[in-house]
């Protein structure tokens, strides 16, 4: 009797894990391709600061409540967020750390713009 219940565990456990395996070659494959047309959509520079910092251009957009790359508003919402996050008046550590990423990424793809805008203008005067 214990012979046949440690080969239906043997079995159980088998059959869990290859859907297991299967599910997880799923997701893994689901996450390639959305990283894939991310990537496409984007800029190369732009994706790799995103793939560096760990957040995207629209969600850094979202966490500091800017809808374009304006400098002056984007330092104005980031040391508001900043301040209201803090620890010290019962903020969150992991908000003030996700705005500190958003203003990162924000400041990266200024960065990028402005060489890509000098580029440009080195183009046209050739």
């Amino acid at each position: 009797m214990a012979k046949y219940l440690a080969q239906i565990i043997l079995v159980g456990a088998q059959v869990v894990g290859r859907a297991f395996m299967r599910a997880l070659r799923q997701e893994f494959a689901a996450s390639q391709a959305a990283a894939d047309a991310r990537g496409r959509a984007e800029r190369p520079q732009s994706a790799a600061a995103s793939r560096i910092i760990g957040i995207s251009l629209q969600e850094a957009q979202q966490i500091l409540n800017v809808s374009s790359l304006n400098p002056e508003e984007i330092q104005k919402n980031y040391d508001h967020l900043f301040k209201v996050n803090d620890k010290s008046v019962g903020g969150s550590f992991y908000l003030q750390s996700k705005v500190v990423r958003a203003k990162e990424r924000l400041d990266e793809e200024l960065r990028i713009q402005a060489k890509g805008d000098k580029e440009k203008g080195r183009k046209a005067e050739t």
